[in-house]
């Protein structure tokens, strides 16, 4: 059961970040458009959106994980058969969730990198 809820943890979570940045490429894309009129690399616009999915998750496992290994804690030393998170299924949750959100990331990042700079100054 567990398992079930954290699959649906993972899928909600990685739907958040798609969200999240998908309304950012849609709020900015005349910034993006700016950015490629004024010779800004595609490649460094795919950049700046991944880079604003790892920082969105880098900040939830730089919150989430402790939390996560002291409730850990807490429950193992309180229920009888519960086992204690170890540092390696830790990180092996924080490489999960980073791959995760680069995934998630990578469409909206796609999206940005095509968008045409004449397009988007027309559009406002």
């Amino acid at each position: 059961m567990m398992a079930v809820f954290g699959a649906i943890a993972l899928v909600l979570s990685s739907v958040g970040v798609f969200g999240v940045l998908s309304e950012a490429v849609a709020q900015r894309t005349r910034e993006i458009g700016i950015r490629i009129a004024l010779g800004a690399d595609r490649r460094d616009v795919f950049r700046l959106i991944l880079g604003q999915a790892m920082k969105l998750s880098a900040i939830g496992l730089l919150i989430g994980m402790p939390l996560a290994y002291a409730v850990s804690r807490a429950l193992a030393s309180v229920l009888y058969g519960v086992i204690s998170m170890n540092s390696l299924w830790l990180a092996g949750f924080t490489v999960l969730l980073s791959v995760v959100a680069l995934a998630a990331g990578y469409l909206p990042a796609r999206r940005a990198m095509r968008v045409d700079p004449l397009e988007a100054l027309r559009h406002e």
